[in-house]
């Protein structure tokens, strides 16, 4: 038999599964706040794997994608441990808010301390209770508001195994992407723990395909990990996703009302128009062109822009182009159709 899993005074003995209550700074209204974290201790060993949702409080694909991996019959399979938080940033949450109450982006406060700033120290709570019992490590998020992003992974990809875990979730674009100081992920792999970030939709919405490929994604992180057996789904259909190792964002040429051409997952040559921008007192209008041949993996909504707002996020590809953007639409259609990431 496995040692029980301890985490907060708590202790989970194999094959149970429990809901922890970290205790977390209280409003200013005295109000106590928690952060539950969802534990499921496997009867046999394996890794130790952490998903998280919500680390920016207004990104909520994530919530419910881990709120239905959680209900997947298949955990009862369980190997190793699952530590799943849906909720990390409680305090942007309440408020509908990518930051915390001291104005400060926690996915830029890690590793955190705790006699330091609220931020720091939700950060060192979040590290030193959950993430640095683990191995691995899922970090669930979405674009900002009013810019939906493509699903796509962004992870390490000259790391060999974050690469293979990757590669496995399935969403057609990685996007390789350098560990940044004070996120989560540079900290957890200063920690060893090789880290994926799920990026998919948009803040304060729910996207059903996004939320549909996360859950399948998660799983299948799983499955290469050894957590759950094979998959039996007969309309699994393997695609081998597309590294990008380049993006960058095409900008507002001037201020005015946005007209948006080209949908997410479109392919794009150099000097494409996206779009146009039109005063809105004479009239007239101005394009704005594609900066390089590649797929939009991120689009502003908004049709009020200013000069220099980011409007299109342009990722570029070794690879041609169209055959990443054909498999977007295979992605989209698969998941479109997918009834067994829905809860009845």
């Amino acid at each position: 038999m496995r040692e029980a899993f301890e985490i907060a005074g708590h202790s989970i003995a194999p094959g149970e599964r429990a809901l922890v209550d970290l205790p977390m700074p209280k409003l200013s209204s005295r109000t106590n706040l928690n952060m539950p974290v969802h534990v499921l201790h496997g009867r046999r060993d394996g890794p130790t794997l952490f998903i998280c949702a919500a680390l920016h409080g207004d990104e909520l694909n994530g919530v419910e994608i881990i709120r239905r991996v959680l209900k997947t019959r298949s955990l009862g399979r369980l190997r190793g441990t699952l530590i799943a938080v849906p909720v990390v940033n409680a305090y942007g949450l309440i408020h509908e808010s990518r930051y915390l109450p001291d104005r400060r982006d926690l996915n830029r406060s890690f590793p955190g301390s705790d006699q330091g700033s609220l931020a720091a120290r939700l950060a060192n709570l979040f590290l030193e209770e959950v993430v640095s019992r683990c191995s691995h490590g899922i970090d669930l998020h979405t674009g900002a508001i009013h810019r939906p992003n493509l699903p796509q992974i962004r992870a390490d990809l000259d790391d060999d195994e974050t690469l293979q875990l990757a590669r496995a979730f399935g969403v057609p674009v990685l996007l390789n992407a350098s560990l940044r100081d004070g996120s989560l992920r540079g900290a957890a792999g200063d920690l060893g723990i090789p880290t994926l970030l799920y990026e998919a939709g948009e803040a304060l919405r729910f996207d059903e395909v996004s939320i549909r490929a996360g859950v399948v994604g998660v799983l299948n992180v799983m499955r290469k990990l050894e957590m759950l057996p094979p998959s039996k789904r007969k309309t699994d259909k393997w695609r081998e996703p597309v590294v990008s190792r380049r993006s960058a964002w095409v900008r507002a040429p001037e201020s005015g009302m946005l007209s948006t051409v080209l949908p997410l997952g479109a392919q794009v040559a150099k000097d494409e128009t996206l779009g146009y921008i039109a005063d809105p007192y004479s009239g007239q209008r101005e394009a704005i062109v594609s900066n390089a041949d590649g797929i939009i993996i991120g689009r502003l909504e908004l049709p009020l822009v200013h000069e220099g707002d980011a409007v299109y996020h342009i990722a570029r590809f070794e690879t041609d182009a169209g055959d990443v953007a054909l498999q977007v639409g295979h992605f989209h259609a698969d998941h479109a159709d997918d009834q067994d990431a829905v809860e009845n």
